[in-house]
């Protein structure tokens, strides 16, 4: 850690970015929320936490360092404050500034969830309750949404991190969030002139009612009207004047007499940016594998079943177990015709099960319960059966403690129920490992790998069909708004476009659950509470930057896990 962080240091000092050397930098960052981890861990991670502070200020770059959601920050780091609300946060040293570095404005969706999204009144509200407490920085995270592109997902993090934020992931403004936060800044940067000379004088003059008013020597004066009721509105009598306080809502006086913005009160409401079709009907191509066995010259036999990501070594989201099972022909099973039963274990992400390279089935897990069991019948004939299991990770863990015990791929037990012997336990004996797809090796998703294959068109198209590749190309489109992909025809796998991967495609993961498209803004907001997409796919459109295409003959290349129709894809474009 000490060699790339010395490394990125040296990088910038050689640019002269650091605010010392006329550069913008004015702040950095050692380490990221480890205080719950150190907290977990004890005196090892506060020895670490100790180490991390003295290495960074010893680099000399001229700037204060931070610590975010770290309480015993050593100085002179500063430790800061990152949530959906900060105003009560205190930094362990009085000398220090209150910040707030990440103001989370939404929260991110997960394949198979639905869609978070955080009303722009409750946003608006925790920043002016930071503000009024004496607050003297605050940023957003996100302020513009963000795409995952290829494999950098964390574990069943979508593709898309919009996050809610202001500028979503296309880049343009979210409304009502993006107007209604610039009035927030306007009528904040009014109030500098008092904010920044004094503190505040607090008074409650009414039940879940408060004001906040900062004066100047010089005479500024500006004032924060709180109500805090998250179900009643408020006369808020102030100065011999009354105004009117909607729910969970503050109103900003820069003179303290003039109301110029309330966190509840929503000027300009916009329109949602929406999605318009530009190009479809492209004429596509595929390319069907053939399933992987256990004979196969180029997999790896062993013993047991062994952890996937530690035989991928993450090179790929996709590692094959593979076996055979040797079926006699006086099974009962093969005249009575009812088919034994394959139990499969995993600590996941997702299983597709083939026996005799046919799909006989698959099941995948969630963020929330990554673990996963296939039980199914399998039809098996006389003589030598091949199974071969295709274990999918999609993303590494990226938050929580000792990522070395978190475990993906078929751990087992493997069995098989319904034999003349009754059950067969397959765990121990050897299993053949294949990491990747065969398109993945010849790299199908490149100009020069895709000519290496047969692909077939017309009639002869794979449609929902496993393991399949499919490739087309198209002209991008003229104008400069920003453009998707529309993967609602298919169910899981990957997208890339000129060689460059979009990323994971999971348009199959249908949302289960409760959703509240017209949630209250008002009262402590969660994660979980305001949520849409119910009854849809947690993400059906895909980011494409405009900056990774030509004017004409872009390739696109799709593998599809499952099986869909990539006649239903086409290109979208995203407008406001």
């Amino acid at each position: 850690m000490q060699g790339f962080v010395e490394k990125i240091v040296s990088m910038m000092k050689s640019e002269n970015l650091f605010e010392p050397q006329g550069g913008p930098i004015i702040m950095s960052q050692i380490e990221n929320e480890y205080g719950p981890i150190e907290w977990e861990i004890g005196a090892p991670g506060k020895a670490y936490s100790a180490w991390a502070a003295k290495m960074a200020v010893g680099l000399d770059i001229g700037v204060p360092w931070i610590m975010c959601k770290q309480e015993t920050a050593p100085d002179p780091m500063i430790d800061t404050c990152n949530g959906f609300y900060c105003e009560g946060f205190t930094p362990n040293k009085p000398y220090k500034p209150k910040m707030w570095t990440e103001v989370w404005s939404g929260w991110y969706t997960q394949f198979g969830g639905a869609i978070p999204y955080r009303p722009a009144e409750d946003l608006s509200f925790s920043v002016a309750r930071f503000v009024q407490n004496n607050g003297s920085f605050f940023n957003y995270y996100m302020y513009h949404g963000g795409t995952n592109f290829g494999r950098t997902s964390g574990r069943f993090i979508a593709t898309s991190y919009d996050f809610d934020a202001p500028l979503d992931e296309y880049g343009l403004p979210n409304e009502p969030k993006w107007s209604h936060l610039t009035n927030l800044h306007k009528a904040i940067k009014q109030c500098e002139p008092a904010l920044v000379s004094s503190y505040p004088i607090v008074t409650w003059p009414g039940n879940n009612q408060e004001v906040h008013v900062f004066k100047s020597q010089s005479g500024a004066c500006a004032a924060f009207l709180s109500n805090y009721d998250p179900t009643f509105a408020a006369k808020l009598t102030f100065q011999n004047m009354e105004y009117d306080l909607p729910p969970w809502s503050i109103s900003i006086l820069p003179d303290c007499i003039t109301e110029v913005y309330n966190t509840a009160k929503i000027s300009f409401k916009g329109s949602k940016a929406k999605m318009t079709t530009v190009s479809s009907g492209f004429s596509w191509q595929s390319y069907t594998e053939i399933t992987p066995s256990a004979d196969d010259k180029d997999a790896l036999a062993m013993q047991n079943l062994w952890e996937q990501v530690n035989v991928t070594r993450d090179s790929t989201d996709y590692l094959w177990y593979l076996t055979q099972v040797d079926i006699a022909s006086d099974e009962g099973f093969l005249k009575s015709g009812e088919w034994p039963a394959l139990t499969a274990m995993s600590a996941g992400h997702v299983l597709h099960v083939f026996i005799n390279g046919r799909l006989s089935g698959t099941v995948y897990g969630s963020l929330d319960n990554p673990k996963l069991t296939y039980n199914g019948k399998v039809n098996l004939r006389a003589g030598i059966n091949k199974i071969s299991l295709l274990s999918v990770a999609v993303g590494l863990p990226n938050v929580g403690l000792h990522y070395e015990t978190w475990n993906a791929g078929v751990l087992g037990p493997v069995t098989l129920s319904g034999l003349n012997e009754g059950t067969a336990d397959l765990t121990k004996q050897t299993w053949t490992y294949k990491v990747g797809t065969k398109g993945e090796s010849l790299k199908l998703d490149s100009i020069a790998g895709s000519s290496s294959v047969q692909w077939v068109e017309g009639s002869l198209l794979a449609k929902k069909t496993p393991l399949t590749w499919y490739k087309t190309r198209f002209d991008a489109p003229t104008g400069n708004d920003p453009l998707g992909i529309d993967m609602l025809g298919m169910t899981k796998g990957e997208i890339w476009i000129n060689g460059e991967s979009i990323g994971r495609h999971w348009p199959g993961y249908i949302v289960k659950g409760k959703c509240n498209d017209d949630c209250n803004y008002a009262g402590t907001f969660t994660e979980t509470k305001c949520l849409t997409g119910c009854g849809l796919p947690s993400q059906r459109w895909y980011h494409v930057p405009r900056s990774w295409l030509k004017e004409s003959g872009n390739m696109l290349v799709v593998f599809e896990e499952w099986g869909g129709d990539p006649t239903r894809i086409s290109l979208v474009k995203r407008t406001a």
